[in-house]
């Protein structure tokens, strides 16, 4: 049964509810549909096209055009159950404030822990890339130097931040479609390559799949952006699929490109397919350019994912499951700055001492149940068979590809959910003791 806008099972709306600002001031009201999407489009487009097809053609062969297909069904049922949750719930916080509405408080917390942790993880392996495409040698130390700066920058304002992402957005781009038309265009491209029929079956194309949505999972900053768009209902609506539409077209360019040059097999092997299939072509003055983008991409990356992250911390923070202090937002700026400090110091030193690039996979188990309360609380929207199928797809989705990643991938995403339920559980109790 749907349950009635701004209520839930033991929720009860007040002072320190997500669906209100918090005392000192809200968010300002800033972005249009452009910013929004440019803000989507430098998560999804970001370091992931430059790193996930050589893990994803290990997986599934030939059949990584196929995984990319399912991520991207997937990724829509997601960002349509996403936009219409945003129009209802326009509030800071993304999945963590629908699943509190629509399905109880239990639910909107997991969701928000999930984010939280798993795009933690994501900011930090992020930062890391950048280190190790900058300069490898002090590959920390420049990650390091990577989140201060971004946090200063998102610190800011969220204006400056859109603006930033732009022009990282439009530099990424451009790259691509130069090694899209670089490689086409080259007598090494050979369209055989992209025949299915050395696919590694249905389990790795969906863990194919499972790794590429990694790479689509950019659009919910424009969900846990709400409080800061304007008018919400519209803008949101129109720019998560929009940011989706663009992202796809781009990686199924830049698949089907450096698929024709280097074929599965070599794709596979691939330390950094791109730079590898633009010397392949015959253009390696290109190469040095791809490594800058690849940098740049996952600057941009990690601009909007602390960007997201803090969003979500604020949220939480705001019905006292993260400490409250977090909620504040400057006289100012209008931004919540302890929690993007918190954020920032946390990634930091991540960055500094552990390399999380095994963690993606954790990460992307923790999006994908994120995904997952999102389609759980699009469903109870409406009784109408065709409005409940799309989410009933995502849910399917999320969990089929959640559980396709690699064993090590789902064992430590479902212990930590398990540790977030347990104190969740362990709060409650004392609350109510």
């Amino acid at each position: 049964m749907t349950r009635s806008p701004g209520h839930s099972p033991g929720h009860s709306p007040g002072p320190a509810s997500s669906s209100s600002p918090a005392s000192g001031g809200g968010l300002r009201r800033s972005l249009g549909v452009g910013d929004a999407v440019v803000i989507g489009l430098g998560s999804m487009v970001g370091a992931g096209i430059f790193a996930a097809l050589g893990p994803a053609a290990r997986a599934a062969g030939s059949g990584l055009l196929v995984g990319l297909a399912v991520a991207a069904l997937v990724a829509y049922c997601n960002a349509d159950s996403s936009a219409r949750l945003a129009a209802r719930y326009p509030a800071s916080g993304g999945t963590y404030v629908y699943g509190r509405e629509r399905l109880g408080a239990f639910w909107g917390y997991l969701a928000g822990w999930a984010f939280v942790v798993g795009k933690t993880a994501s900011c930090a392996a992020m930062a890391l890339t950048v280190g190790a495409y900058v300069w490898p040698g002090q590959a920390h130390a420049v990650a390091v130097a990577a989140v201060v700066a971004l946090t200063a920058v998102n610190y800011g304002g969220v204006q400056k931040s859109a603006w930033l992402t732009r022009a990282i957005v439009a530099v990424v781009l451009a790259v691509l479609a130069a090694v899209a038309v670089v490689c086409l265009g080259s007598g090494a491209a050979d369209a055989g390559r992209l025949a299915i029929g050395d696919s590694r079956g249905a389990g790795g194309v969906l863990q194919a799949a499972g790794l590429l949505f990694f790479a689509f999972a950019g659009y919910a900053r424009i969900a846990t952006l709400g409080e800061e768009v304007r008018d919400p209902a519209r803008t949101i609506p129109r720019a998560i699929p929009l940011a989706l539409g663009i992202a796809l077209a781009v990686y199924v360019a830049v698949a089907v490109a450096v698929l024709a040059v280097l074929g599965p097999d070599g794709l596979a092997r691939a330390g950094a397919p791109l730079a590898d299939a633009v010397r392949a072509a015959g253009v390696p003055g290109l190469v040095p350019v791809v490594r800058v983008a690849a940098a740049v991409a996952a600057l941009g990356s990690l601009l909007a994912l602390i960007l997201g992250v803090s969003r979500t911390t604020l949220a939480m923070a705001r019905d006292r499951h993260l400490p409250g202090a977090l909620a504040a937002v400057h006289p100012r700026f209008h931004v919540p700055h302890r929690a993007e400090l918190a954020v920032g110091a946390v990634v930091a030193v991540l960055a500094a001492t552990v390399d999380v690039r095994g963690a993606i996979g954790f990460s992307s188990f923790g999006v994908l149940a994120y995904y997952a309360v999102a389609n759980a609380s699009a469903w109870t929207l409406g009784s109408a068979p065709v409005r409940r199928a799309v989410p009933a797809v995502g849910l399917i989705g999320c969990a089929a590809l959640a559980f396709a990643l690699p064993w090590l991938s789902v064992a430590v995403g479902a212990g930590v959910l398990a540790v977030g339920a347990a104190a969740y559980g362990v709060r409650q109790a004392r609350r109510t003791s």
